[in-house]
């Protein structure tokens, strides 16, 4: 049976994934609408760009009518990588290699959103919806939200990312810290503001490794770049170290510390931040994570296997999920519903331990003094 006829969906979380979903689920029939707690599309700035894989990211949205779009709007030679040691040697350079094979494009995360908002049927995201609770209703769940909201919905599907709020509804399962913490910044203008490291960076992406510690520099089609510091600390620091992180001077002083062995050209990088840093202790879904299913209610993405971003794989996993339930959710196979969430989230469970584990050794790997040796043996 078709198990959306003459149901109200509701996807809590208007990243990638949850708009992905409601974009496959809209072009076969579904009445769906996605809550989302940003004000409005800019609410927030956006992160790092990403790159989109052909068997998962590029997949859901060659599904979804998009490809015309997405390659309007993809930025060929953001792809291109260049491993620079802590003392700004540069080991690899794909600038200075024959084009290879595009196979993992990059977009910025604001024209993605804009692909995906605009295939949507008007007013299918509600924004300025904060999530709060939600009650069981016979075969419904009512939701109510921070702006006073109240909503019945007959399946609702968690999209609402790394601290999801919908999560413990269907399982108590928490996740493990992963031993590093990453700090995020950004420089407007980079060109300007931050020249020396705008060079280096030549419009693509830059891995800095060094004494177990990375600093990733990502370009960004609007002239500004994003960069993330990752190096191990305990599961506590970001509060334990005292330092405000609103506070640029003092982020300098402990950068300056923390990495007081790298060359003086990665300083240009906090010297000039736009705006306030944000510590992201990474954490990670345990590798055996199981629930039982339940018959109205299921997640995809981070909210169901949040994993390190140290394999590229975060973006691209959440719109598999939401090509995948999709599926199972229009199959014809499953007597009921809950039976195709069954199926659908366990098979969504081995695919994303597999690639959780290789994360982890990712992590690990570029954390340690053997980092740019084994990026070498991946791109090299």
């Amino acid at each position: 049976m078709n198990h959306i006829k003459n149901k109200k969906i509701a996807i809590v979380g208007g990243g990638p994934g949850g708009l992905t979903l409601a974009r496959l689920l809209q072009m076969n029939g579904a009445d769906v609408k996605v809550y989302e707690r940003d004000i409005n599309k800019d609410a927030r700035a956006k992160g790092a760009t990403l790159d989109l894989h052909q068997d998962s990211g590029l997949k859901a949205l060659q599904e979804a009518g998009l490809m015309d779009a997405f390659n309007a709007n993809f930025r060929p030679g953001a792809d291109r990588v260049r491993i620079i040691d802590k003392d700004a040697n540069i080991v690899l350079d794909e600038h200075d290699t024959p084009k290879r094979e595009m196979d993992r494009p990059e977009i910025d995360r604001g024209p993605l959103q804009n692909i995906l908002l605009d295939s949507l049927q008007p007013g299918t995201v509600v924004w300025d919806s904060h999530f709060l609770s939600m009650v069981s209703q016979g075969n419904s769940w009512k939701l109510e939200f921070k702006n006073g909201l109240s909503v019945i919905a007959d399946m609702v599907i968690a999209a609402d990312g790394a601290n999801s709020k919908l999560r413990p509804y269907i399982t108590p399962i928490k996740p493990f810290y992963s031993g590093v913490t990453a700090i995020e910044g950004a420089v407007h203008h980079s060109e300007t503001a931050s020249p020396k490291m705008h060079q280096l960076l030549k419009g693509g992406k830059i891995f800095g490794m060094g004494n177990e510690k990375t600093l990733i520099v990502s370009s960004k089609g609007d002239g500004s770049l994003v960069f993330y510091a990752g190096l191990k600390t305990d599961e506590n620091w970001v509060k334990d170290s005292g330092i405000d992180f609103t506070d640029k001077a003092q982020v300098l002083a402990w950068f300056k510390t923390a990495y007081a062995d790298w060359d003086s050209v990665w300083q240009e990088l906090f010297e000039n931040a736009s705006y306030d840093f944000v510590p992201r202790p990474q954490y990670c879904m345990p590798f055996d994570q199981t629930w039982e299913p339940l018959p109205n209610l299921t997640m995809l993405g981070d909210a169901a296997h949040l994993m390190p971003p140290y394999a590229g794989e975060g973006v691209n996993m959440a719109m598999q999920d939401a090509l995948e339930l999709s599926q199972y959710l229009l199959s014809e196979d499953f007597a009921d519903t809950q039976s195709t969430i069954a199926a659908y989230e366990a098979q969504m469970r081995v695919r994303a331990s597999e690639i959780a584990m290789i994360t982890m050794e990712s992590t690990a790997a570029l954390h340690s003094p053997q980092a740019i040796d084994f990026l070498l043996s991946i791109i090299g």
